[in-house]
């Protein structure tokens, strides 16, 4: 099978595939990822441990702060405690709390978004306006910290000047 068939074939998976947690299994979220293919996470009692991700899932599918899992545990890890089986989108998040499986823990903040994480741990989140259409449509959507946020605004000043010019 082809790399590019692989990919097709586990982000299909993901995305369109319900899966509810066995015995075994447990949802817990991500809190950060320390590299070497390692994610650290927490479960809804506050344990926090590292989870390693399979190698069907590297290069394919994209793990971020916020993020649930759900994750088997494995025994002969002393750091490393489970393995990743399955990666939680809103979609999932919104099946297992209908299904009633979804941790009470999580459940105030069971969108997995960065922004919730950001409001749990204390820092403030900025400013925004209600009043425009495409901030409510941009809410769900990712927002990298690490660019500069430009607001432009029209003014009628070169408009003024091109007319005194004529």
């Amino acid at each position: 099978m082809s790399q590019a068939t692989k990919r097709k074939h586990v982000v299909k998976e993901v995305l369109e595939e319900y899966v509810l947690p066995s015995e075994r299994q447990q949802i817990v979220r991500v809190l950060g990822t320390p590299g070497n293919n390692l994610h650290e996470v927490e479960t809804p009692e506050g344990a926090r441990f590292l989870v390693s991700m399979p190698t069907k899932f590297r290069k394919n599918i994209w793990i971020k702060r916020g993020d649930f899992l759900l994750v088997d545990p494995i025994e002969e890890g002393e750091k490393v405690k489970a393995e990743i089986s399955f990666v939680l989108y809103k979609d999932h998040v919104r099946y297992l709390q209908k299904e009633g499986y979804w941790p009470e823990a999580f459940s105030g903040n069971g969108t997995g978004t960065q922004s919730s994480v950001k409001e749990r741990e204390g820092a403030q989140s900025p400013p925004r306006s209600s009043d425009s259409e495409e901030d409510s449509e941009d809410a769900d959507l990712f927002v990298n910290p690490n660019r500069a946020k430009y607001d432009y605004t029209e003014s009628d000043s070169s408009s003024d000047s091109e007319e005194e010019e004529k």
